[in-house]
């Protein structure tokens, strides 16, 4: 299931960036949602036929997305090239808990580098939110200790790494740098959207703004989170149109 897809017709959708249901969308979603993510064109041309695609929408699909470096293709299959691959990672990641107890240590990585081009401060953005740490000011960044990661060369050629304990509130410090409340009035509209969808359609769509907003989750230690909050609820939910949606294939598009 791709994190990334019209608003669906489902209530209480406009504010919840469905995207629109498209044939490069559900390839990309097909893809994203196998391991390893390589399928042949029979294949993602029948997924397509469940939603209405007619084959030749999907086949220019693949076509655009090998010319745009979204997919290599080889002897009739597609496969996720590695830009992709690390997106597959991040979903897979956001649908798990955190790996590691918490032991009340916080990483912080502070920008050592000088005299950078904007394109490696950009690069370094979007490594940094993709490591799931938040900015506390310019050129710091933290996290509670409670993930495990490979932290990529953009990020250790321009950052130094500290442990170190808060001393005031650690859960304060958090509601500062993640807006906890947002993510939670989110996933439970979310929530009930997923839940009331009556189509496929609607069901797929909602499922990706679902998977997308899990990317979203800081992942922070239970002692740091709102007691109401709705994590493991929507991963329970995505994890369960995922299972039904995979007897669905497995009626429609046989091997």
């Amino acid at each position: 299931m791709d994190a990334a897809h019209t608003d669906t017709g489902a209530a209480g959708t406009g504010d919840l960036e469905i995207r629109p249901l498209t044939a490069r969308s559900v390839v990309l979603s097909t893809l994203l949602g196998v391991h390893p993510p390589r399928l042949p064109a029979r294949y993602l041309v029948r997924v397509g036929d469940l939603f209405g695609i007619a084959e030749g929408t999907i086949r220019v699909a693949l076509s655009r997305m090998v010319a745009a470096g979204d997919l290599v293709q080889a002897g009739g299959t597609y496969a996720l090239t590695e830009r992709l691959l690390e997106r597959q990672a991040r979903q897979d990641e956001s649908r798990l808990p955190p790996p590691l107890p918490w032991d009340g240590a916080w990483e912080i990585a502070v920008i050592t580098a000088e005299r950078r081009p904007a394109a490696d401060r950009a690069a370094l953005r979007h490594a940094m939110s993709v490591l799931r740490l938040a900015e506390l000011r310019e050129g710091t960044w933290l996290r509670p200790a409670n993930l495990t990661r490979r932290r990529p060369d953009i990020v250790a050629r321009q950052c130094t790494f500290i442990s170190g304990h808060p001393e005031g509130d650690p859960a304060a410090l958090a509601a500062v740098l993640w807006d906890l409340d947002a993510w939670t009035t989110k996933a439970h509209a979310l929530r009930s959207a997923l839940t009331e969808a009556a189509t496929i359609a609607e069901r797929f769509t909602l499922a990706a703004a679902v998977l997308r907003h899990l990317l979203n989750d800081p992942l922070l230690p239970a002692a740091l989170l709102p007691p109401d909050w709705p994590g493991p609820d929507l991963r329970t939910l995505y994890e369960r149109f995922e299972s039904d949606f995979a007897k669905l294939l497995a009626a429609h598009v046989p091997t």
